[in-house]
């Protein structure tokens, strides 16, 4: 029995999917939507155990795996078949993961959890040092803290190369939705999977991986390692853009995703 997903829906076009990361929520993809749904339909999503959605059913494993089996029975229930799909972080892992099955007909993977290494399994700590400082405070304290700048750098420096840019409401919600998280312990022990078994195998759908270049978490040196094990996807490098850059430069992540797109379409219509 596969989880119901929270998700929410927005435009019109050929359907693309946003998954977002570890301890994130799906309102980590808001910079982006209004600019994809001007020409798609844009579907952002929940993955189990984060954000709205319900926890992981008895027995469920917590890897790639399991969280794109979720996807894919959400995209049949919601009437979608193959959609476009961007990932970041643990979501560009699934990505991938679901363009090697040919569930999508694109995949964008920004950051994908899918290629660290021994440096990268080290510089994951700052996330680790969220999780435990999430779940320290007390929910009315943090609240609270996320109204000073200071502290809304602290917490956003991790993920983003411009954190002052994130207010208090939405750098509370973050904090809340990594306080919150359900089964984040075992999800991260087996995003350290690639660390000794990385990703690769023949992708079924085209693939883009872009890394920003001040990336603190997965560090960008990564996407030399992911050039070595799938040299059939494209790569882009995103200048001055941390690990979610969606916050940092929404309008190229809406460019690139919408180029995705475009290239699949375009040869669809030419067939037809």
């Amino acid at each position: 029995m596969f989880p119901s997903l929270a998700h929410d829906r927005t435009g019109s076009g050929a359907p693309v999917v946003l998954v977002h990361g570890i301890g994130h929520r799906r309102q980590a993809w808001d910079p982006v939507v209004p600019l994809l749904a001007e020409d798609h339909e844009v579907i952002t999503v929940d993955l189990t155990g984060f954000g709205e959605s319900p926890g992981h059913p008895r027995g469920s494993r917590h890897d790639v795996e399991a969280y794109a089996d979720h996807l894919v029975a959400a995209f049949a229930s919601w009437g979608l078949e193959r959609p476009h799909l961007a990932g970041n972080s643990l979501g560009g892992a699934i990505a991938l993961e679901l363009a090697r099955r040919g569930a999508v007909s694109s995949a964008v993977a920004i950051a994908p959890a899918a290629f660290i290494d021994w440096k990268g399994a080290g510089a994951a700590l700052p996330l680790v040092a969220m999780r435990l400082g999430a779940l320290a405070v007390p929910a009315p304290l943090l609240r609270h803290a996320t109204r000073g700048a200071l502290v809304r750098r602290l917490i956003g420096w991790p993920l983003y190369a411009y954190a002052d840019r994130h207010d208090a409401a939405s750098t509370y919600a973050d904090a809340l939705a990594m306080k919150r998280a359900r089964g984040f312990e075992r999800t991260a022990i087996a995003c350290l999977r690639p660390v000794v078994r990385p990703f690769r195998g023949a992708l079924k759908a085209p693939v883009t991986v872009a890394w920003g270049t001040k990336d603190r978490i997965l560090p960008y040196g990564q996407m030399a390692r992911a050039r070595r094990l799938v040299p059939d996807a494209s790569y882009v490098t995103l200048e001055g853009a941390g690990h979610v850059p969606m916050g940092d430069c929404p309008e190229a992540i809406a460019e690139l995703i919408r180029g995705a797109i475009a290239s699949v379409e375009a040869g669809r219509t030419a067939v037809a």
